[in-house]
């Protein structure tokens, strides 16, 4: 018997999770049956997706199924096996988080290569879905060109601080940030490329974007919604275009929270609002892939992780993001 120690969603939360909302508990696992792997994983990820996901409310997933682990990223190694397709030893990415082992079949589980030097985390961040993410937000949904102008919402976070090198990389003229923190600001402008970023809790978005966008914004991606999206609408040029890729301003709300009242923009200035999820926009993970390891081999990528230690503090970890506590991508080392 292997006992693995796994995090369930003990009850949904109203407005903001607390440690309460979750429950430790240990599961026993038995002989594998023919087919299977054991894996130890080595991080999990946490991310603001699975707030949602906490909720019974409709929405692109399932929600949480209530004394049910949790699912989500999770990169580990395999410790035992019957497959022969992944031998022990193999390094594999999977959605099986919230867990410190765990026993499946070994379909769904995928072989990534271990690269030298690299930490294997940097699969649940830059170089993974969520590198991928906003990778897909700039091309395929808002339809980056070379000279735009970009406005990147939550910047410091794991998406944003992806996005605003994608963004220069492919070409844009100038990339602009909003951040929770000064220390944040100063990271974005001095680690990845923003030409100009402000504190959102400083002053009023607008005010702070209209400043920093003088000539107006052609590309927003939006991770935080609410005074972020009412805001960009009111400097976007004609024929903007909006990625809406999250909502993190709402996630907790207990309450409806008002729309944009500049809604009347969209008509006015021709501009596109598009809502997308990356599990389905798969089909650009090769060109992603081909595209991210060149940059990421030639020095062209930073990147930022908060690493939380123990399975046991994977709640600490997740309230910790959904509180703006991470720099770049929050992971949980097991």
């Amino acid at each position: 018997m292997t006992t693995s120690t796994q995090i369930q969603l003990a009850a949904r939360p109203a407005g903001w999770p607390t440690p309460a909302d979750f429950a430790t508990v240990q599961v026993e696992y038995g002989d594998l049956e023919p087919g299977q792997v054991r894996v130890a994983n080595e991080f999990i990820s946490v991310d603001p997706y699975m707030r949602g996901r906490m909720s019974d409310a409709r929405s692109y997933a399932p929600p949480y199924a209530l004394g049910a682990t949790m699912t989500g990223g999770a990169i580990g190694r395999v410790v035992e096996s019957t497959s022969a397709d992944l031998p022990v030893g193999a390094v594999v990415l999977h959605q099986f988080g919230w867990r410190d082992v765990v026993q499946e079949d070994a379909a769904r589980f995928r072989a990534v290569p271990e690269l030298p030097g690299v930490p294997l985390s940097l699969y649940l961040g830059v170089l993974g879905m969520t590198g991928l993410t906003a990778y897909v937000g700039l091309t395929a949904i808002a339809g980056l060109k070379a000279g735009d102008t970009v406005f990147v919402s939550g910047a410091a976070g794991a998406v944003g601080t992806a996005a605003g090198q994608i963004a220069r990389l492919l070409g844009a003229g100038r990339v602009i940030g909003s951040a929770g923190s000064d220390d944040k600001v100063a990271l974005l402008t001095g680690k990845y490329g923003y030409d100009a970023a402000f504190n959102y809790k400083s002053a009023p978005v607008r005010r702070q974007l209209h400043t920093a966008a003088p000539g107006g914004v052609d590309v927003f991606f939006d991770n935080v919604g609410g005074d972020h999206l009412q805001a960009a609408l009111s400097v976007m040029n004609d024929g903007g275009r909006v990625a809406l890729c999250g909502a993190i301003a709402g996630y907790n709300a207990t309450e409806k929270t008002p729309g944009p009242y500049n809604m009347a923009n969209l008509i006015t200035r021709g501009l596109t609002l598009k809502g997308f999820t990356v599990g389905n926009y798969q089909g650009h993970a090769p060109e992603f892939n081909r595209l991210m390891t060149g940059w990421f081999t030639e020095g062209k990528i930073a990147y930022d992780e908060t690493v939380v230690d123990g399975i046991e503090h994977a709640v600490d970890a997740f309230l910790s993001m959904m509180h703006g506590g991470n720099t770049g991508k929050m992971v949980v080392r097991i």
